[in-house]
């Protein structure tokens, strides 16, 4: 499998990018809102201390991304490929997170649209692990065409464990999705 976890990816809403240590600041400046993490199981990464480990467990990953509004070149948010698996042929897209101001304007559909669409080149099933509280990004996962499969303990990154739901979307199930999308 040749799949690259850190391509640059763009449309007209938005601009996907390799995370940078030199990126904190600006990604900190979104993520330092308490509301974003108000449904997360772990509610205190808006504080620096916490969100310097996410950040420091992003760029170790090798597969996180800083996510760019193309028409203000402001910071969106952050998302992540994680968790490939060859012999199941999946990869997961999670741990992410989109500033308020564009909360409800196309962009994390936007974002999990390039992500999906470029995974689903090498991969047949997109997994996704999201907090048992988090109902605003189950009902985001969902409207992907997503399934929930599972319940499972997850320890982020130097955090503690934490409840999740697991979800999957299949390639077969995403195209269907793209179709009816399409088609409306």
């Amino acid at each position: 499998m040749n799949f690259d976890l850190q391509p640059t990816l763009s449309n007209d809403l938005i601009k996907v990018v390799p995370l940078k240590a030199g990126d904190f600041e600006k990604l900190y400046a979104v993520a330092s809102d308490p509301l974003i993490w108000e449904q997360h199981p772990n509610k205190d990464r808006y504080k620096r201390e916490v969100f310097e480990n996410f950040f420091k467990g992003a760029i170790e990953s090798k597969g996180a991304f800083i996510v760019y509004d193309i028409a203000t070149g402001n910071v969106v948010g952050s998302s992540r490929y994680y968790e490939v698996d060859e012999e199941h042929g999946s990869v997961a897209v999670g741990y992410t997170f989109i500033g308020r101001n564009y909360w409800g304007k196309g962009h994390n559909a936007s974002l999990k649209k390039l992500m999906l669409d470029y995974a689903f080149q090498f991969v047949e099933r997109i997994i996704f692990h999201i907090g048992a509280t988090n109902f605003r990004s189950q009902k985001a996962t969902e409207k992907l065409g997503a399934k929930k499969i599972g319940e499972q303990e997850i320890a982020y990154y130097g955090e503690s464990v934490k409840w999740n739901f697991v979800y999957q979307i299949d390639k077969s199930d995403w195209m269907q999705h793209l179709q009816l999308s399409t088609n409306k």
